[in-house]
């Protein structure tokens, strides 16, 4: 979105309108967007409403950062004023700086699943070698030593379940939600969006 962005940017630098800039960045779309924009301009050659257009674009990226994307083409699009190339400029930087920080929390969230793991290891490893040596099973062979035994297990497992939770945390809300389809549909009289004809997928 990033690389994008800066693209877009490009391009209104040199005084081209929003709607035929968005039309050309398709060429330079990143693969990993590609399909998103191709539906953008699908919907934008097929006479979608700009703004409608725009917020099923930030529905099918699915992402916080897209949805800030959105709101300022948006906007762009309400206004028309000049300056909207250093703006996303600057939004460019904007989203570089969000990347680099998800994923220091992905690293620093990585840690304690990595800990947890070598953990398992080794208590399993320990556990399977005292198995076939000496006593240490004998008092599991009763039937308290099971219910010990069980509670034990669970309450492990239910430990690794908790560490998951907290290393994998929340998504990050979205601004923008399912119901911008919903609204271009509204918007544009159709049940179904142009895109869905052209790509054949979700819009």
């Amino acid at each position: 979105m990033e690389e994008w962005t800066r693209s877009l940017a490009g391009v209104l630098a040199v005084n081209v309108g929003l709607e035929e800039a968005l039309i050309t960045s398709r060429k330079s779309a990143p693969a990993a967007i590609a399909e998103p924009v191709a539906r953008l301009v699908a919907r934008l050659r097929t006479r979608w409403d700009t703004q409608s257009a725009l917020r099923a674009f930030a529905d099918d990226l699915d992402d916080r950062v897209g949805d800030r994307i959105a709101t300022y083409l948006v906007q762009a699009t309400k206004s028309r004023g000049t300056g909207l190339s250093t703006v996303l400029d600057a939004l460019a930087e904007t989203v570089a700086a969000e990347v680099r920080g998800r994923r220091q929390i992905e690293a620093d969230r990585a840690k304690p699943r990595a800990t947890a793991r070598w953990v398992t290891i080794i208590s399993a490893s320990v556990l399977g070698v005292l198995a076939f040596t000496g006593n240490y099973i004998e008092p599991y062979q009763t039937p308290v030593g099971q219910v010990v035994l069980v509670t034990l297990v669970g309450a492990y497992v239910a430990t690794l379940v908790w560490l998951k939770r907290i290393a994998t945390g929340k998504p990050p809300t979205r601004s923008m939600g399912e119901q911008v389809r919903r609204e271009a549909a509204r918007l544009t009289g159709h049940t179904t969006t142009p895109a869905d004809g052209v790509f054949g997928g979700r819009s």
